[in-house]
């Protein structure tokens, strides 16, 4: 027979199909690829590169996944059309231990599940529908970051159900692996709701196998069912079922059909009333079954394991050098016999394979799996959807990916502005109309003052701004549900990869534009350490919602003619600072090896306006709750530090100077009111000026002189260090007082252009300049982070990566807004 030439993975050209033939790979790698699916004899397709030539999209198993270069070097394939020559995986069947056994004794009437699945599969759809829960739903892995939990009732029955994070098995890859195995198997839910695409059956089901191993209850929810019948696939369910021991009911989650009859499922299990479930064995054959069958002895040995954990479990985890399940058995007697004896039938298995013992047992469930589906599924025979693919390879094209990209991205600041210019002014009239009627209803006192001046002032300066927060998470929302996200990665991973971050980075990133906090817990989506980290460090560089008041106020003050392009260009400023501190962590904290590019590339979806607009409420909700809570607390105790002492000491007698102006018969009646207004305004001024937070203002200015800022801005930034959008607050309580005589159309723009510099070689100067707006925007954009990303990244990582945020990002924000300001007033 003729000797086939083998050719990498990364040798095939656009188009060309091959047949896998080994994974020559180590490590993490080697082990995420093959839980992929890349295991010997399947067959892979090379869809298309990325603009940048890296990475490249395959297809295999019917789905898609983008890798590096390099790693597909790793990959051995031959021509697709030598089939012949490929070994297929045998089909071993299925052991049964036992049928269905009766549980004494009457249960409990609250059942415990947990929801476990691929990324993409609509757990959390699935989720949100049968709890009646709004949790977010996203087209792409990482969204469900942490254990969502919900109660619910249905024939009598209390369902608590626990939504666990995305995974595509339950290995030790990533810390949403060891938290889902984690759960499984210290908080031992009833039963396990395995929800499945059925779109993509065989991923899908890789997973499941692991779950077989565990010996325990579980119901798969076939979802998406409604996908493999536009395809005209079959699959019988039903008889898969049996095989494996495990009833499926089909579901479309996004629809509601099938969730009740699946929870009616979960309570049959529940009462062993179920005559298709029964724990089997995958039979891995002999040499495996023989290997797993000699540690199991070993591990039998010690009851307070074999009590809590299934023996064979342990052994098939032990087989493919989990750490985590070594560490388990760390307290056992006989460890150190367990220990020899894994490392001797490892060596016979990887002998007689010639394959990493790991390899070995993916390459056996997929076998599996194969069998199983030969058995009972047809997949249908007609071509993929070719629209679907012309709209991808347009959107990721090698020329126009990068341009269609920042086009989203301009119009969604564009819309942000025009669209939400409308509701906000409507917003802002009803403010100014409630200052003025409780100003007008009330007698003068403190009690006016706070109401008008501290919450209404400050409270009302930060809600006026909810129509464009709504605008931009309806953005990023539909972003992510369309599977757009995902495609942003590929296109970025190469850029990415040269300042030292993953491609997957760009995600947390990107979701950093809504809100840093759950864009740092989606970095554990990140596999390396190290990638986490660095991607948690410059995280905050990306210009999150709670800085677009700032931004809308300053850029729409002082930069009408240009506002979207103002705008994006601070977004894309907080980008390349990004870039620029991760090249330079990477040089000096961060320095390693180069983690694999492995992620699915979901397929489109046309997401629900409903699924899409709750998201986007969820947030605003979130921005109300803010105001209703931190940002009116902050307001009040900014306007009674402005509001106290009150027996100031004028350096002028200003009630004298009034009385004087308003008994001089010589001037009109319009003269005297705005002579006596320039009066009472500088009073203010200086009355505000010797409060306390006037004092603490000039306590700061030495420092922020240089920037460009007053005392003002300076008491503005501290009291942004709690939420950024009070910096705004602050704004508007301290300006306040400077114009409370002034007719009731003077706005928040006003107030800012006519402010002027109240003492030093500038007074009398005004203090705001586009200059001088573009540098305070530049550092709002840089400093210190809020109080709850600083605590995410002490949860996230420690607290000296938390303290290290907090000082590296004022520092930065101080250079920065110093070099703008200072270089700027140069030539402007």
């Amino acid at each position: 027979m003729e000797k086939l030439k083998v050719l990498n993975l990364s040798d095939l050209k656009t188009g060309e199909t091959g047949i896998i033939t080994k994974v020559v790979g180590h490590g993490a790698f080697r082990k995420r690829i093959t839980e992929m699916g890349f295991v010997k004899g399947k067959k892979v397709k090379v869809i298309k590169n990325a603009p940048l030539q890296d990475p490249v999209e395959y297809e295999i198993m019917d789905y898609k996944v983008s890798l590096r270069r390099t790693e597909a070097q790793l990959v051995e394939v031959i021509a697709a059309d030598k089939t012949n020559f490929i070994e297929d995986v045998k089909f071993e069947g299925t052991i049964d231990e036992e049928t269905l056994k009766l549980t004494a004794g009457e249960k409990s009437r609250t059942i415990n599940v947990a929801l476990v699945g691929n990324p993409n599969s609509g757990k959390t759809t699935l989720y949100n529908f049968a709890s009646g829960s709004h949790e977010r739903v996203g087209n792409y892995g990482g969204v469900t970051v942490d254990a969502r939990e919900a109660t619910f009732k249905q024939s009598s029955y209390t369902f608590k159900i626990v939504d666990l994070p995305g995974t595509y098995s339950i290995t030790e890859y990533t810390p949403e692996e060891l938290f889902v195995r984690t759960h499984i198997t210290e908080k031992n839910p009833d039963i396990i709701v395995n929800v499945i695409d059925a779109s993509n059956l065989e991923r899908n089901l890789y997973l499941t196998t692991q779950l077989i191993d565990m010996n325990i209850k579980v119901v798969i929810a076939l979802n998406m069912y409604d996908e493999l019948e536009k395809k005209n696939a079959k699959l019988d369910y039903k008889a898969l079922g049996k095989m494996i021991g495990i009833p499926i009911i089909p579901t479309v989650a996004s629809k509601g059909k099938g969730i009740s009859e699946l929870f009616d499922k979960l309570i049959e299990v529940y009462e062993d009333k179920d005559t298709i479930v029964r724990h089997i064995h995958i039979n891995y054959g002999n040499n495996i079954e023989t290997a797993i069958a000699h540690i199991q002895i070993l591990i039998k040995e010690n009851k307070e394991i074999t009590d809590k954990f299934s023996s064979r479990y342990l052994a098939i985890k032990l087989l493919e050098t989990d750490s985590a399940t070594l560490n388990q058995l760390s307290q056992c007697s006989n460890i150190e016999k367990i220990k020899k004896q894994i490392e001797t039938e490892i060596k016979i298995l990887e002998k007689e394979y010639k394959e990493k013992s790991g390899t070995i047992i993916t390459d056996a469930k997929y076998g599996f799996i194969a069998g199983a589906l030969n058995e009972t599924f047809k997949p249908c025979i007609e071509g993929k959807r070719k629209k679907i693919t012309q709209i991808d390879d347009f959107l990721t094209h090698r020329f126009f990916g990068f341009p269609i990209f920042i086009f989203f991205m301009w119009l969604m600041f564009q819309v942000t502005f025009t669209v939400g210019s409308y509701p906000m002014d409507l917003i802002d009239s009803g403010v100014g109309w409630l200052g003025e009627l409780i100003e007008n209803s009330m007698a003068e006192g403190p009690l006016r003052d706070l109401l008008v001046d501290g919450i209404i002032g400050g409270v009302g300066g930060v809600i006026i701004f909810l129509p464009n927060i709504l605008i931009l998470f309806f953005f990023i929302s539909f972003m992510e549900d369309t599977g757009y996200m995902a495609r942003a990665s590929f296109i970025m991973d190469k850029l990415m990869h040269k300042i030292g971050l993953h491609g997957k980075s760009f995600i947390p990133m990107l979701m950093g534009f809504g809100c840093n906090v759950p864009a740092i817990m989606a970095t554990r989506t990140l596999e390396n350490k190290k990638d986490r980290l660095l991607t948690m460090m410059i995280i905050p560089l990306m210009s999150c919602s709670a800085r677009l008041p700032v931004y809308v106020l300053l850029i729409s003050t002082f930069f009408p003619e240009n506002q979207g392009l103002v705008l994006i260009s601070i977004y894309i400023i907080g980008v390349i600072v990004a870039v620029l501190v991760a090249l330079a962590m990477k040089k000096i904290l961060f320095a390693k090896q180069d983690v694999p590019f492995v992620m699915e590339l979901p397929p489109y979806r046309i997401p629900t306006l409903k699924n899409t607009s709750i998201h986007m409420w969820h947030k605003g909700a979130q921005y109300i709750k803010k105001m209703g809570s931190v940002i009116l607390l902050a307001s009040i105790i900014i306007w009674a530090l402005g509001y106290f002492p009150r027996n100031v000491k004028y350096s002028a007698n200003y009630d004298e100077q009034i009385a004087v102006i308003k008994s001089d018969n010589n001037l009109t009646d319009s003269l005297k009111k705005e002579q006596s207004n320039k009066i009472e305004l500088i009073k203010q001024s200086e009355k505000q000026e010797k409060s306390y937070i006037g004092q603490m203002g000039h306590f700061i200015e030495p420092v922020i002189r240089p920037l460009g800022f007053d005392w003002k801005i300076g008491v503005s930034i501290i009291t942004g260090l709690a939420a950024k959008e009070i910096v705004v607050s602050t704004m508007g309580v301290l300006y306040q007082a400077d114009f409370s005589n002034n007719e009731s159309s003077a706005n928040m723009q006003n107030r800012l252009k006519e402010q002027t510099f109240s003492q030093g070689e500038l007074k009398g100067q005004k203090v705001f300049t586009p200059l001088t707006a573009y540098a305070m925007m530049l550092f709002v954009l840089i400093y210190f982070p809020c109080i709850a990303v600083i605590a995410a990244i002490k949860k996230e990582s420690d607290i000296k990566w938390a303290v290290f945020t907090m000082i590296y990002t004022t520092g930065l924000a101080w250079l920065i807004a110093f070099l703008t300001y200072q270089i700027g007033s140069l030539f402007i």
